[in-house]
């Protein structure tokens, strides 16, 4: 049997864990991940992984030590571990190009948004809106990975059998919407998605679970630049000279 032991560390969770189930690992508000090895580095290099757009999800889950079903994390807590797993496989210093000029930063700088423990009931993935121009009442949840991969499907089979355009927008409300003025039906929610929801609700809607999901404020000033972007995740993000080697 091999001596030999793969240091880990823990990871602090944006949502600390308060979106999640009392029965579900992920409720501690952390996980623990083991440092980045070259078999990371070959899951980060196999085409066929970054063809299919599953590199970044395979190597996560190869560095997450705790025994979780990846399919619930909310895509904020996504964030927060692949920034660790950037830092613990890389380091700390990130450089990327804007703009035409390389930039830098330190990704130890990052902070968790803050958050709205006020307005989460402790275990739910729920929250209450009010459409502002309607003024009708909803409840919507924070997107978690597995409900991006069924909205990816989804919008994959759209492109297949409609050359219209994409449905992306009304597709992602149809999976963020928990009910609307109570009614939980998902054949009610579509209706009211595609023929009822205002641009201006919608809009508004969109705004206000961007300001109160859990993630990490990603956003980053350029040097001279008065205005913030967002730093960029891919996989260059965890090997700046992917593709030259």
């Amino acid at each position: 049997m091999s001596s030999f032991t793969l240091p880990t560390e823990t990871v602090e969770l944006p949502s600390k864990g308060l979106l999640y189930s009392e029965d579900s690992p992920l409720s501690s508000g952390k996980i623990e991940m083991k440092y980045m090895t070259a078999k990371e580095e070959d899951i980060l290099t196999n085409s066929s992984y970054i063809a299919d757009g599953t590199v970044l999800d395979r190597l996560m889950k190869s560095l997450i030590v705790s025994s979780i079903n990846y399919n619930d994390l909310i895509i904020g807590d996504k964030n927060a571990i692949m920034i660790a797993a950037r830092i613990l496989g890389y380091g700390k210093d990130y450089t990327f190009n804007f703009g035409g000029s390389e930039q830098t930063v330190d990704l130890t700088t990052l902070e968790n948004k803050p958050l709205r423990e006020d307005l989460i009931i402790k275990g739910q993935n729920e929250f209450e809106f009010e459409l502002p121009t309607s003024g009708n009442n909803i409840t919507f949840k924070i997107l978690t990975h597995g409900d991006e991969m069924q909205i990816n499907q989804e919008l994959e089979s759209f492109k297949k059998i409609s050359k219209e355009g994409s449905a992306e927008l009304t597709t992602r409300l149809r999976y963020m919407i928990t009910s609307i003025e109570g009614n939980r039906e998902k054949k009610a929610i579509k209706e009211f998605v595609e023929n009822y929801l205002l641009a201006r609700d919608s809009r508004a809607l969109r705004e206000y679970i961007l300001e109160i999901q859990p993630d990490v404020d990603l956003s980053f000033f350029p040097r001279g630049s008065k205005n913030s972007i967002n730093i960029p995740i891919g996989v260059d993000f965890f090997w700046p000279d992917f593709g030259k080697r």
